[in-house]
């Protein structure tokens, strides 16, 4: 295969278009969750790529692997910092942003100009020399020959940044602030507090309603059995006056 097809090319720009605007989100994006959901977009369309250029097998370990396995652990990871939108308006250091994407945009057009100038005249050669016995047997053969070092060191970064954002999120608690089983007990019959089940609302009261108080024993309606956030009903005079029982 020397040259690439008409649906090749449809398929690398659109695929490719989805990715460089999945990972621009990621970038853009001030939500930890939302910067993560652009990259398993990324993740997809270049999973999609791989099929697309005969490399079924990689295709299909990226979107398993990466875009389901290692984005969850990143989404985990998230929920464990517990990080939210207003940390990324807080800056630490004076221009940062602007440092961050002058750097970024010079990084892009570096990386560009390399590529451009090394592989603007290599011919399309394909994988059907590599793919002969097999697309798997072909990516063995290279994954644990020619990039094994490369591939036990992507491999090690990753348990090291996911142990990393663990120890970073667990917060050590002074043995003061720890609270045994009788300290909780002592402070929940503490006198002044209401240790049973507090009533729910409306039962044994005159109407069903969520915002109608229960009735205490003595008669009288117990505030406790009514959410803080619900104003309580006005009840009417029939609703108010006892109910006779029939025989």
């Amino acid at each position: 295969m020397t040259h690439v097809s008409t649906g090749e090319a449809w398929a690398f720009w659109i695929l490719g278009s989805l990715a460089v605007i999945g990972a621009l989100g990621m970038v853009i994006a001030r939500n930890a969750v939302h910067s993560a959901l652009w990259l398993v977009l990324t993740m997809l369309c270049l999973g999609f790529l791989y099929v697309v250029n005969s490399a079924p097998f990689l295709g299909m370990v990226q979107i398993i692997v990466y875009t389901g396995a290692i984005m969850m652990l990143f989404l985990f990871v998230l929920m464990l910092v517990g990080r939210d939108a207003s940390d990324s308006l807080i800056e630490t250091l004076r221009g940062q942003r602007v440092a961050a994407i002058v750097l970024g945009v010079g990084f892009a057009i570096l990386i560009g100009t390399g590529l451009a100038r090394s592989l603007g005249d290599t011919p399309v050669v394909g994988l059907t020399a590599a793919n002969a016995n097999g697309n798997v047997q072909g990516l063995a053969r290279l994954l644990f020959t020619r990039y094994v070092f490369a591939f036990e060191v992507t491999s090690a970064l990753l348990i090291t940044a996911a142990v990393g954002a663990m120890v970073l999120a667990h917060v050590e608690r002074a043995k003061s602030d720890i609270r045994d089983q009788l300290t909780r007990m002592t402070e929940r019959f503490r006198p002044g507090n209401y240790p049973g089940a507090k009533p729910g609302p409306g039962v044994y009261a005159n109407t069903m309603s969520v915002a109608a108080p229960a009735r205490l024993p003595d008669g009288n309606g117990s505030e406790r059995s009514i959410s803080p956030i619900l104003p309580v009903r006005e009840l009417s005079a029939s609703e108010v006056a006892p109910k006779g029982t029939e025989k």
